[in-house]
């Protein structure tokens, strides 16, 4: 593939978790500094998933139509938008219109994968699918620690920052991002906002619905964290945004290190399945201790097994569910997984907040543990 190409399509992933990793310790606090409770703070995170979930496979099908390069400038170009209504947010509902927004517009993840699909042989391809989990990697490493530092500055300074890098981002794509998919003549299912038949048609092929199911499940317990651990590590261990940025910088520094350096030999050398199961089972060990950490030692461990088992997952799942696509389906089913995905993660951040209100700060982690058991159990029966 075009190797500049590449890195401009892990560019574009970069910007777009970098913007996504400066909410995650911030948003919780800037939600509070307008008095939200954390069941509004849980809503108010899930909103920006919320969206996805509508429109990333609406985008996915139309990338399969009209290409990936339109879609990328339209999904940066908004994230600009909306990144810069979030510096300029002076109260809770403009917060809610900005992560709206930018959930409308995030159709740069399903579009960006499916360039890679369209671009890379099926030998190469868990390479190229860990290098956009290792540009997540980047991203959600930096993000948390700029987020958290420029919040001494004010809350919304991260969010010019995030503006800036995606006008940046929208100027190189438009000037230097050529169009993948070469054959748009091929005939794809018809576009609607929710495609009930593309999903059923996904579902229809086991392997890919068994795969869909485990993503779901792993995103509703992973994003449980995005809310329930801010507000855990304040209530605990006393951590301010900062400290909460630095937790979630090491956590991407792990997958940076896996999804950029080893995951494609991992995956020639013991399949994509295999990482997927350990992956869950540390990432699951990992939750169900989280209500024991009282001090920075274990919280360290624990991070590492997190990171560790969300480094192994993402990329493993995308891989599969991609070799197990259509070759003119490439979008259209990536988006459903990523649907499913962004569903997952409407789900776990209000979960986190309605159950950190209601049971105590220590029992979201057990519920993001036992969901894991479930989708463990699905991934050992998938074929490989």
């Amino acid at each position: 593939m075009n190797r500049a190409s590449a890195y401009l399509v892990l560019f574009t992933v970069f910007i777009d978790l970098l913007g996504f990793g400066i909410i995650i310790p911030l948003l919780p606090f800037y939600a509070m500094h307008f008095g939200a409770t954390p069941t509004v703070i849980g809503l108010l995170s899930s909103s920006y998933s919320f969206m996805q979930f509508l429109f990333v496979p609406f985008w996915g099908r139309l990338s399969d139509r009209i290409g990936r390069r339109p879609i990328i400038l339209m999904s940066v170009t908004g994230s600009f938008i909306s990144y810069l209504i979030f510096g300029f947010a002076d109260s809770l509902a403009v917060l809610f219109i900005s992560r709206i927004l930018a959930g409308f517009m995030g159709a740069n993840i399903s579009a960006s994968q499916a360039y890679i699909a369209d671009t890379t042989s099926f030998e190469e391809r868990a390479k190229y699918m860990g290098l956009i989990g290792a540009a997540f990697g980047v991203g959600f490493m930096l993000g948390p620690f700029i987020g958290g530092m420029m919040s001494n500055i004010s809350y919304g300074a991260p969010g010019f920052l995030a503006s800036g890098l995606s006008l940046i981002n929208a100027i190189l794509a438009y000037f230097m991002l050529p169009e993948s998919l070469m054959d748009r003549n091929k005939p794809v299912r018809k576009l609607s906002l929710l495609n009930i038949t593309g999903i059923r048609a996904a579902f229809e092929k086991r392997r890919i619905g068994t795969l869909v199911i485990v993503y779901f499940f792993y995103t509703v317990a992973f994003s449980i964290l995005y809310v329930a651990f801010p507000l855990f590590s304040e209530k605990r261990l006393k951590y301010n945004a900062i400290e909460n940025g630095y937790f979630f910088a090491y956590v991407g520094l792990i997958g940076i290190v896996i999804q950029g350096g080893v995951i494609g030999k991992l995956a020639k050398k013991f399949g994509e399945k295999s990482m997927m199961v350990v992956g869950l089972t540390s990432l699951m060990t990992s939750l169900a201790f989280v209500p024991a950490a009282h001090g920075l030692s274990i919280l360290i461990i624990l991070a590492t097994l997190l990171a560790i088992g969300s480094a192994l997952i993402t990329p493993s799942l995308t891989s599969l569910i991609s070799k197990y696509a259509g070759t003119g389906e490439q979008g259209g089913t990536l988006g459903v997984s990523q649907s499913f995905s962004s569903l997952g993660r409407v789900i776990g951040p209000f979960l986190g907040g309605f159950i950190l209100a209601t049971a105590g700060i220590g029992w979201p982690f057990y519920a993001g543990s036992i969901m894991l058991i479930v989708a463990l159990m699905l991934a050992l029966r998938a074929p490989s």
